[in-house]
């Protein structure tokens, strides 16, 4: 297999401030992200495909690293288990919008290795590779959602009989994600729908999915429609719309986890790092059932242009009746910090849903803020006395080590010209 996979990050590592003995965003040993991570992907080159996958797979089927696979159309998984060895690769066909769905009941086992993961990419050539060239991956499983009914479908022009998702099983099992990366998926459906990188609709504990990387998403790189789930070492890189979406009563365990946002790689109708809600419509909604609550630790969202927001908006919108806490993590370069839905009204019980614990908030041009602007004081005064947050001024380049190495951006907190390494 003929690859030229760039060198990745030499490793994003928190540091200590003095206001708390906490390490801040990601934090992970020095090189882990060597390896697997690619942030030149436009200038790698794989094998044309050898085989094609298409239509329903309902046996038990393994992927070997000796092949490329091309993904023809809309493949379910149904009823069956799809193995794919480290280091294989398969490719999204542009013109059938390849998209590989795994429904309820069936596994994916796709686990590469640090030193050769797996690679879900575009099946253009190079640099005419674009975000959105093929549609991209979606589990679908039995764990519980907030809708009335207790289930669902995914409307992305699927098939409704394979597309339901949804159910009592906490403990659900869809298999396994790891050391894996995403290119330029995310295929635009029609003026309302988008495919996303990876879609995780009603996805069970049991699910593993560590060391994600994707890049170049058309739409949001994760999104989390209910279920209970536990994510860790994600990176999303690039995305055009979210990086990390939650909605229909979501409840998620994310760390270690970092989003690097371009401005100008944004979509104009708002794109954050973090978009938390409970329901899309409350009349859809059992408002018995749990709400949207993500717990979030040792998280890096940046923003890549020193004072240009661009299209990039506040780094965390949050919508009513959502739960999110926030501990040791890092946000630089963003306008604001957090936004809040216009229904929230800034009383106690509302704003104590969101708690924020050594959080450090670098360059953002407002904080704290309401899209009822008329609330934005009473925000900033709640958060500051019931939060443990403190505020820098300083570039990129000031607060992180490299981060204009194209290759291999290097996320180190510079503190003082001192780094305060965690391993």
């Amino acid at each position: 297999m003929k690859q030229k996979i760039a060198l990745s990050i030499l490793g994003i590592i928190s540091t200590f401030f003095s206001f708390a003995q906490e390490s801040k965003g990601i934090n992970t040993t020095a090189n882990s992200f060597n390896n697997w991570t690619n942030f030149k992907p436009a200038s790698t080159e794989y094998d044309e495909p050898t085989h094609i996958l298409s239509g329903i797979i309902d046996k038990d089927m393994t992927l070997s690293n000796k092949n490329t696979y091309l993904l023809v159309g809309v493949v379910y998984i149904k009823n069956a288990t799809i193995t794919i060895e480290p280091g294989t690769v398969i490719r999204g066909d542009q013109k059938t919008c390849g998209t590989l769905v795994v429904t309820r009941g069936a596994k994916i086992h796709a686990e590469g290795l640090e030193t050769n993961p797996i690679i879900f990419t575009s099946n253009k050539d190079g640099f005419s590779r674009k975000p959105g060239d093929w549609g991209g991956i979606i589990l679908l499983g039995n764990a519980p959602i907030n809708k009335i009914s207790g289930m669902s479908f995914l409307d992305f022009n699927l098939d409704s009989s394979m597309c339901q998702y949804g159910g009592k099983n906490a403990e659900d099992n869809s298999g396994i994600l790891k050391y894996v990366r995403i290119e330029y998926s995310g295929r635009k459906l029609n003026e309302l729908k988008e495919l996303n990188g990876l879609s995780m609709a009603g996805v069970g504990k049991q699910t593993v999915l560590s060391n994600i990387q994707i890049s170049y998403s058309n739409d949001d790189s994760f999104e989390c429609y209910g279920g209970e789930i536990n994510l860790d070492h994600l990176i999303s890189y690039r995305c055009t719309d979210d990086d990390f979406d939650f909605t229909q009563g979501a409840q998620c365990n994310i760390s270690n986890s970092i989003a690097i946002r371009y401005p100008y790689n944004s979509d104009f109708s708002g794109s954050r790092c973090f978009e938390i809600d409970s329901y899309d419509k409350i009349e859809n909604a059992d408002i018995n059932k749990k709400m949207t609550t993500i717990i979030a630790n040792n998280i890096t969202l940046i923003n890549m242009e020193n004072n240009d927001q661009g299209l990039v908006r506040e780094s965390i919108f949050i919508k009513k009746d959502s739960n999110l806490t926030l501990n040791n993590s890092i946000i630089s370069g963003f306008a604001p910090f957090i936004l809040l839905d216009k229904n929230i009204e800034p009383q106690a019980e509302n704003l104590s849903k969101i708690t924020f614990s050594n959080v450090l908030i670098n360059n953002c041009k407002g904080s704290f803020e309401s899209e009822q602007s008329t609330f934005n004081n009473e925000l900033t005064n709640w958060f500051l006395n019931n939060s443990i947050v403190e505020f820098k001024k300083l570039s990129n380049n000031e607060l992180f080590i490299d981060t204009n190495s194209k290759s291999k951006p290097d996320f180190r907190i510079r503190l003082n010209n001192n780094l305060v390494n965690n391993n």
